[in-house]
């Protein structure tokens, strides 16, 4: 009898067999809405129960909603903590919000629990490269491979990291060998359509197009796969069927992220009502030494902030940091009224902002941080570094709208990208904020036309070095010699002579876009 009640109580305190078995079968198959559901169903009756913890916060993470995944994995941590996997969960999902520190030290108990854990090693990789921390990012990957020599995964993201490194042969050697190993790793097609020009003959080609008729990839995988397939056609002239496939690859990118544009309206609203109390507080320029100075260079992905960057950061005493995160994780609560802003708060703002700086400065003074959407902070940034040269950089509106709606980002905090009227009403949301900067700190925003600077390479160049206040450096007119690391969509082009012309790219798909862009167009 007490062998029996033992059973029932272990029933009455787990799910069935079946629950679980369709837990994750929809979570593999990427049928994430029935997984959540379904997860959500058991945490509610099994409060105890880690492992639909652990996919919930999976579900959550692969949907967008990090702050929620976090908890969720929190929890799965909570109540396994010898669990490895768990750990490395949180990592990812702590990763995703920006919490970088934090997802390392989930990586590294991860690991502690599970020294031969490949997955872990290179996840920890992936953190250690948006740190900035290439070399051992490579290494991590490496570890990775030495543990598990077919991780294809580990092969990919290893190809990440050194084509950000401009090491793009070997980064190609890194995806062909993932695709070999797992045919179907849909991301590395897509980043290995990105190195190269196809012809009708690539067998990559042929690839995915029996990858996109295949029933049993996922949503996920697909997306990949569609975008992917649109490089490969826009390579082959058709650029009908390449819209095809980025307006299919788009359609599953936004419903994957679940975006809505109506939360960017209310905090753009947010942001702007909430400046005059940050202006009101603006640090005091003499108060602070002028030993590390950040120029923010900001505009719409896409819009040539990484070339510009390229341009200054070949200078020899400037350091490029890339798209650093620190103003949104740091400002973004007082931007928009979350924290109030008064001295203390901008005071400490400004001292956690220039300590990671600090960090990725390569002991050059002159640093700079070419997060584009900071454009969003502009307020905020011109108050808390009286010092700082904020460059804005502005393109064809047509082309940035049509770059943007081209372009799978692996960040999931662009989700306007995947419909053309979310990119149109966020174009317009941000004229509206920049006119905004201007009319209110005109004198604090350098404006560089992205077009003016192809033309005029030599004097939009010299012009942009005077007001940075530095001597002229001949090397800034070869920007495609500086090999620093780039870590954003443009690190292949950045290694290239700048030319013109990129910004008319777009009219080739004019035909199959119904007029959407052609408000853009001067009458």
């Amino acid at each position: 009898m007490q062998k029996k009640a033992t059973k029932q109580n272990l029933k009455a305190n787990n799910p069935t067999q079946q629950q679980i078995s369709n837990l994750l079968e929809h979570y593999q198959n990427g049928r994430f809405s029935d997984a959540e559901k379904l997860a959500v169903h058991i945490t509610q009756d099994f409060p105890k129960h880690q492992f639909a913890w652990k996919v919930l916060g999976a579900v959550l993470g692969a949907t967008g909603r990090k702050s929620e995944a976090v908890d969720a994995n929190q929890k799965a941590v909570a109540l396994s903590p010898q669990d490895a996997e768990a750990h490395s969960n949180l990592g990812i999902t702590l990763k995703a919000l920006g919490r970088l520190d934090e997802a390392e030290a989930s990586y590294n108990q991860a690991i502690a629990l599970k020294p031969d854990y490949a997955e872990a090693h290179s996840n920890l990789g992936i953190t250690l490269k948006e740190l900035g921390r290439l070399d051992e990012a490579e290494a991590s990957y490496n570890q990775a491979i030495a543990l598990k020599p077919d991780l294809a995964e580990a092969h990919s993201n290893l190809g990440n990291t050194l084509k950000e490194l401009g090491r793009l042969d070997e980064a190609e050697a890194s995806y062909n060998q993932a695709i070999a190993l797992k045919p179907d790793l849909a991301n590395a097609h897509r980043n290995l359509t990105l190195m190269k020009k196809f012809d009708a003959q690539d067998e990559q080609y042929s690839k995915m197009q029996e990858l996109y008729l295949d029933k049993n990839i996922s949503e996920e995988q697909r997306c990949h796969i569609n975008f992917g397939l649109a490089k490969a056609c826009e390579d082959l002239g058709d650029f009908e069927q390449a819209f095809a496939h980025y307006s299919e690859g788009n359609m599953q990118r936004k419903k994957l992220l679940n975006y809505d544009i109506n939360k960017d309206v209310e905090r753009f609203r947010k942001i702007k009502s909430n400046y005059p109390q940050i202006a009101y507080n603006s640090l005091e320029p003499e108060k602070f030494s002028k030993d590390l100075m950040p120029i923010f260079i900001v505009g719409m992905p896409r819009s040539g902030t990484t070339l510009v960057e390229q341009i200054i950061s070949s200078h020899s005493k400037v350091t490029g940091a890339g798209e650093l995160a620190f103003a949104a994780q740091f400002g973004a609560a007082i931007a928009t009224g979350i924290t109030e802003a008064n001295n203390e708060s901008l005071l400490n703002f400004r001292s956690k902002y220039l300590t990671k700086l600090k960090s990725v400065s390569n002991e050059n003074l002159i640093i700079t941080d070419k997060m584009p959407q900071n454009f969003r902070y502009i307020g905020l940034l011109a108050a808390a570094f009286p010092e700082a040269k904020i460059i804005h950089v502005k393109r064809n509106p047509a082309a940035v709208c049509w770059a943007n709606y081209k372009q799978y980002f692996v960040s999931k905090n662009i989700g306007y990208c995947y419909a053309i009227d979310d990119v149109i009403s966020y174009h317009k949301l941000y004229e509206n904020l920049m006119d905004f900067w201007t009319n209110t700190l005109s004198n604090r925003i350098y404006k560089l036309d992205y077009e003016l600077l192809t033309v005029n390479q030599e004097s939009e160049t010299r012009q942009l070095i005077e007001y940075l206040g530095l001597d002229w450096d001949e090397k800034c007119l070869s920007p495609q010699n500086n090999m620093r690391s780039v870590a954003t969509a443009s690190n292949v082009q950045v290694r290239k002579k700048v030319y013109r012309g990129s910004s008319e790219q777009w009219r080739k798909y004019q035909p199959f876009l119904n007029g959407a862009l052609d408000s853009f167009l001067l009458p």
